[in-house]
């Protein structure tokens, strides 16, 4: 109801008031002229009748406002009430009365203090009788709602709030009518004409009289959307903080990324990186135009979301795209762009109409380590579900990603270094299946699982003098390229050792003696990669089969003993005397001899096998014999993956695991001759025939030659230099092997005779007709071997 040429901000008093007659008033037609003018009015405006009658309404009010003025222009503090005069539904006239307030020095009243507060509260507040029904909104209310306290007066609130997010506020109001109980909530509601949603604070309570009884309930409204935003901004800073970095593997440090985002602060998250990040390299400066990225994580509200792009193999992203802008300038962006760019931008997307339509707030963020760019972070909220992203929202994303960026590159680092170890190790371990007479042999190395490093695991086939072979299994302490060098270093100790043909004991002794020496700096290059307490600590088990007698001897430094599988499908573990570890020194090592017949499966492994939080080692080494033993038949191979799919069901163990898996043979006893020769030198000719004889039966007449002058040479050096008791013994495999011992320790020497010498000329003879030569130490004395190839015969 408009009032044509009266105050605009002066409110007319709803029908049905009654009138203060005692207060100041004047009566107006329907013109806004005075008709009416009473004696209070003359003495509150100064005006006499005769003066103001027929004059209109407004030439007692100061201007277009509320304020009054008497007769001479001067204010009145006085309070205006204007009510309307109807008959049937227009207005016939009007009733001006006006109340002067407290005098100015007077304090106000208890009652006008109240009710200042209820109406100029900043925070909405309204009162609801016990029907629900609204009977009093202060000012915030009316004005946060967009209707005035008369348009809501009597109405229940979802009459004039539609939306299923007003029902549990509804339903809170009846509930505290009825139970005169107070209640608090939180609600997230996007009021009629606002473009977002605000996160509001709601307590409900009732209002009692003086004895008690509930009469009314009253509704308090707090908005506190800035504080929930800022909590928000650093609730995912700190979920940041201790989410992200967990893997170290880079395309699991940007699933951490985006997950973190979405849905808490993003619709979508998408990770970008160049290609050098995924192989661990640091990429180069980014150059000027496209940008060709790789999708390392993509995220989003709803998985099957049309709205987000999916993972590709790799995307050209255009110079006037913000994520190329960004990685060139290393600084965050913030747009609205629409669906046509994101398709432009993004390339494939998983449904084949594109992106949805409409406007995208997007916000992309250069992912820098070390004044290096990595790649882009990409945040991007739809118009349509979520508001726009604001400056602070760009300054959080700022902080996240810079911690992100942090964690990428250390992923990437451990990627690289766990490549360069990884690599490191192949490269010492023995490369495609050995190959050995003596043995059938199957190896297997598994790295360590989840986010450990490559360790110092390893395994060797040692070709030996005799067809015997010798097999070793170690393990150095600690993981990385400084295990993976040590390894190394051991390794080749180990088969320099083992070419001076030592048995098992002693090999691991002058091994130790390396390792210990290392600890204590006496080698530089062993000092910068000391793993465990300045030094350097591992296992070794090295075993000797020989394939003539048919046994197997054995020592270990610390290591996890053998398992033996016989055909008859019996596993046990190797009763082997345990040493300390390598490094420890000054402790000895002892070996053991056992039969093993043919056929047989000897099974060597390091500890990453055998270790388990839920068993303790005998279990484990009980489930070892138990998978080798349920096919006793099976290859080294079969047997190898049936045990690792029995004990290795753990992807995020965190040691490495080595298997070294032999099925032994033994040589015929028509490929061996031996003689057991008296102390005489007319030995040798009969030794020499015997010789040529075996040859002749082997159908090597071709080497006889050859064999004749060798054993002659080392025949005539036992009789003549050695002890008794002297043997011979020839054996044929895939080369000729002549071997005499005898009682003596004492070893012959190569050297070159002069011209003047009678002697000296027999050893050089060997070396030169042979492939190779050497002796080896016994507990009876010694043995001299040499060795002829057959293909070459």
């Amino acid at each position: 109801m408009t009032f044509p040429a009266l105050p605009s901000r002066l409110s007319p008093v709803p029908a049905g008031h009654l009138v203060d007659t005692t207060a100041a008033f004047a009566v107006a037609d329907s013109r806004a002229m005075v008709i009416g003018w009473s004696v209070g009015a003359q003495s509150l405006w100064g005006y006499p009748p005769q003066e103001i009658l027929g004059r209109p309404l407004t030439d007692l009010f100061a201007g277009d406002g509320p304020a009054l003025q008497d007769r001479a222009g001067r204010a009145l503090d006085a309070e205006a009430r204007l009510y309307p005069l109807p008959t049937g539904d227009q207005p016939v006239g009007f009733l001006l009365t006006a109340e002067p307030r407290t005098e100015s020095g007077a304090p106000p009243t208890d009652d006008e203090l109240t009710r200042w507060l209820f109406d100029q509260h900043p925070s909405q507040l309204a009162i609801y009788d016990l029907q629900a029904r609204v009977r009093r909104f202060n000012r915030a209310a009316s004005r946060v709602v967009g209707l005035s306290e008369d348009m809501v007066r009597g109405r229940m609130m979802t009459d004039f709030l539609e939306g299923p997010a007003y029902v549990p506020v509804y339903r809170r109001l009846l509930r505290v009518t009825q139970t005169a109980e107070p209640q608090s909530m939180e609600s997230f509601v996007k009021l009629p004409n606002e473009p977002r949603a605000h996160a509001w604070s709601l307590d409900v309570f009732p209002l009692r009289d003086v004895d008690g009884r509930p009469r009314a309930v009253g509704l308090s409204v707090l908005d506190y959307s800035e504080q929930y935003e800022s909590r928000e901004r650093l609730a995912l800073l700190g979920e940041a903080r201790t989410r992200i970095g967990e893997s170290l593997d880079v395309t699991g440090t940007a699933s951490e990324i985006a997950e973190v985002a979405v849905p808490r602060f993003a619709d979508a998250a998408i990770v970008e990186l160049l290609d050098p990040v995924f192989r661990g390299d640091l990429p180069g400066p980014v150059p000027s135009g496209p940008v060709l990225l790789r999708r390392a994580a993509c995220r989003a509200v709803n998985e099957t979301d049309e709205n987000v792009p999916g993972p590709s193999r790799g995307t050209l992203y255009p110079p006037s795209s913000p994520i190329a802008h960004c990685l060139t300038t290393h600084r965050a962006e913030l747009h609205d762009v629409t669906s046509s760019d994101i398709a432009q931008w993004f390339g494939a997307w998983p449904a084949e109409a594109g992106p949805a339509p409409g406007r995208y707030s997007l916000i992309a963020v250069p992912v820098v380590a070390h004044g290096t760019a990595l790649g882009v972070v990409v945040f991007l909220r739809h118009s349509d579900a979520r508001p726009r992203f604001d400056p602070d929202d760009l300054v959080i994303t700022e902080d996240l990603v810079a911690r992100a960026a942090v964690c990428l590159d250390n992923a990437r680092r451990f990627t690289r270094e766990s490549g360069i170890a990884l690599t490191l190790q192949h490269q010492l371990l023995p490369h495609g299946p050995p190959l050995h007479p003596a043995a059938e042999i199957a190896t297997r190395y598994l790295p360590a699982g989840g986010e450990a490093e490559v360790g110092g695991d390893w395994f060797d086939v040692i070709p030996l003098p005799g067809a015997r072979v010798g097999l070793v299994v170690g393990d150095v302490v600690g993981h990385g390229i400084s295990a993976s060098a040590t390894m190394g270093r051991l390794r080749t100790a180990v088969r320099t050792l083992a070419d001076i043909d030592l048995p098992p004991d002693e090999l691991l002794t002058h091994l130790d003696d390396i390792v210990a020496h290392s600890a204590d700096g006496e080698d530089a290059d062993v000092t910068e990669m000391d793993l465990v307490s300045g030094g350097i600590e591992g296992s070794c088990l090295y075993a000797i089969y020989d394939p003539v007698a048919g046994t197997c001897t054995l020592a270990r430094a610390g290591h996890p003993p053998p398992v033996l599988l016989t055909l008859d499908g019996t596993a046990r573990v190797v009763d082997v005397p345990v040493g300390p570890p390598l490094g420890f020194g000054s402790l000895p090592f002892e070996a053991v001899d056992i039969s093993v017949p043919e056929g047989s499966l000897l099974a060597l492994f390091t500890d990453g096998l055998i270790a388990s939080r839920d068993q303790d080692t005998d279990e484990r080494l009980d489930a070892v014999c138990r998978a080798l033993a349920d096919r006793p038949a099976a290859s080294p191979d079969e047997q190898c993956d049936a045990v690792l799919a029995a004990l290795c069901t753990d992807e995020s163990r965190a040691d490495d695991i080595a298997l070294l898996f032999a099925r032994t043979r033994v040589l015929d006893r028509d490929r061996v001759a031996s003689w057991k020769l008296p102390d005489a030198p007319e030995a040798v000719a009969e030794v020499r025939r015997q010789v040529g004889e075996r040859l002749a039966e082997w159908r090597l007449e071709a080497a006889a030659f050859t064999t004749e002058l060798v054993v002659s040479e080392l025949v005539t050096n036992a009789i003549r230099y050695g002890t008794s008791p002297i043997g011979l013994r020839l054996i044929r495999d895939r080369s000729l092997i002549c071997e005499i011992s005898d009682g003596s320790s004492t070893s012959p020497h190569l050297r070159r005779a002069r011209l003047s010498d009678e002697g000296g000329r027999g050893l050089f003879l060997v070396a030169e007709l042979t492939h190779r030569w050497g002796t080896r130490y016994t507990s009876a004395g010694k043995t001299i071997w040499a060795e002829q190839l057959i293909e070459s015969i």
